[in-house]
């Protein structure tokens, strides 16, 4: 047989052993038009969130588990259009990326461990889309008698804090400003206390003896004002006394209609740090669509089927969870940091994401890749990146790519016209063999209301990856604190 003919039937061979590319049917809906005309959130809190903040009889003080409502920062906009809070998002996407990769390293409070207790909590969230910042509300009482708030979850930081009356420079939250005056469970920490020492950023009003805090964030916004602990209330009456809190009298940046922050990260002054006597260092959420909270214009999303929760306690970490290694940064306590070993693209393996560019040095805080509830794009090492673009640039070689790109993303399709598209499926593989199998929305998302879709991964020459909510949504993500893993189970809204 001539050599032509042998390398012709070896190539066809081969052909027919290739494992077929696996693709996913993508629905392409565009961007909607049109201003969101959702009503703002102070009216209709109880329609966006459900269920009260009222405590019960008894506090509800032996809850097994606690559990919010989450919900999309869409539901608190008015007028605004989608690609204009698509914008917003993404550039202060940016910026918190840029500032974690310089947190991460350039280290942190260590987290200090405490006993697991019994109970649990949970509560809603909300995304924040709408102010273009990436985050997901909860609302929670705050104060005896309670005040409602609004919060944003953030596993990327630790400290808790609200605005506080007297304001001497505060934004516009939704619902009223917290006034600690007015309730009977607040408690000023003194300068000496143990918790005020656990502050990177602390200090002390020497006339008050009064304990004194600071926290800054990447995109410029700043709180500050005293420390203290507080009574916080849950959906369905459930209370936790004495959460050291930042309670701040000046207050700036970008926090527009969220009253404060729940910080929900590893360090020694998070809130699940904080309860862990109580419920244990146990943690999961699920983040709805980020469209879905704009899909409807009344904006009432409780019992909904797009509503998801937040829950504490031993009720967090569900049975279906794949389940990866926490890895500790020494430099850095906050960030949840996991091993990622591959991406498959079309149901093969990427060749070039290679787990040496995403493997964390614990000696100087580089590298490595967490899980960030308040960033909105996963970002790769450079060569990672690149790596995964171009197989599924490959694989997609069906669609029309768009000229140029958007934003943060080089990859983008134009999709105008089609209903129905297929699309190569990606999923990302951790340590010890946990798995998630991305659906198309988390990966091709829209920018436009003309059908123009982007591949929403983004390249980081920043040191830290950060797999961001956009690529989490629709999982309940579970953060086992007590186990030291962190668990994806699909579908878990």
């Amino acid at each position: 047989m001539a050599p032509r003919a042998a390398l012709l039937l070896l190539l066809l061979a081969a052909a027919a052993l290739a494992k077929p590319v696996e693709y996913h049917s993508f629905t392409a809906t565009p961007l909607s038009p049109h201003p969101y005309t959702a009503p703002a959130a102070g009216a209709d809190d109880e329609d966006v969130f459900g269920g009260s903040l009222a405590a019960t009889e008894d506090g509800a003080a032996a809850a097994a588990a606690v559990h919010f409502r989450v919900v999309h920062r869409d539901a608190f906009a008015v007028n605004t259009t989608a690609a204009e809070l698509l914008k917003h998002r993404l550039r202060r996407d940016k910026r918190r990326a840029a500032r974690i990769s310089k947190d991460a390293a350039g280290g942190g409070a260590a987290a200090n461990g405490t006993s697991r207790g019994s109970g649990g909590v949970a509560a809603p969230v909300v995304s924040g889309l709408a102010q273009g910042s990436g985050e997901y509300f909860t609302k929670i009482g705050v104060g005896t008698p309670a005040t409602p708030a609004l919060m944003v979850l953030d596993t990327g930081s630790d400290v808790v804090w609200l605005q506080c009356a007297p304001c001497r420079r505060c934004y516009d939250q939704s619902g009223p400003v917290f006034d600690p005056r007015r309730s009977s469970s607040y408690g000023a920490v003194d300068c000496a206390a143990p918790l005020c020492r656990r502050l990177d950023s602390g200090g002390c009003d020497l006339r008050r003896r009064a304990c004194q805090y600071q926290v800054a964030y990447g995109d410029g916004s700043v709180t500050a004002g005293d420390f203290a602990t507080e009574t916080l209330t849950f959906a369905g009456g459930a209370r936790v006394a004495r959460v050291a809190l930042g309670c701040g009298h000046d207050n700036e940046g970008l926090f527009v209609a969220a009253a404060g922050l729940l910080g929900l990260g590893r360090g020694s002054l998070s809130f699940p740090t904080q309860i862990s006597r109580r419920y244990g260092r146990s943690f999961s959420y699920c983040l709805v669509d980020r469209t879905s909270s704009a899909s409807s214009s009344s904006g009432n999303l409780a019992g909904g089927s797009r509503s998801s929760t937040v829950t504490f306690g031993p009720g967090a970490v569900g049975a279906s969870a794949s389940f990866t290694p926490m890895v500790r940064n020494p430099r850095m306590e906050t960030f949840y940091y996991v091993q990622l070993v591959g991406i498959s693209v079309g149901g093969a393996r990427v060749p070039g994401v290679a787990e040496s560019d995403l493997r964390l040095d614990p000696s100087t805080g580089r590298g490595g890749v967490i899980v960030d509830s308040g960033t909105s794009v996963t970002r790769l090492a450079r060569p990672a990146y690149s790596a995964l673009r171009d197989a599924f640039r490959g694989a997609a070689a069906g669609l029309k790519l768009s000229p140029g790109g958007f934003s943060l993303f080089d990859t983008c399709y134009d999709l105008g016209g089609r209903k129905v598209v297929k699309v190569p499926t990606v999923s990302m593989h951790f340590a010890g063999g946990a798995e998630a199998a991305l659906p198309p929305e988390n990966y091709l998302i829209p920018v436009d209301s003309k059908g123009t879709f982007c591949f929403a991964f983004a390249g980081t020459d920043g040191g830290v990856s950060i797999i961001g909510n956009i690529q989490q949504q629709g999982f309940r993500v579970v953060f086992d604190g007590d186990g030291q893993r962190v668990g994806f189970a699909a579908k878990g809204c």
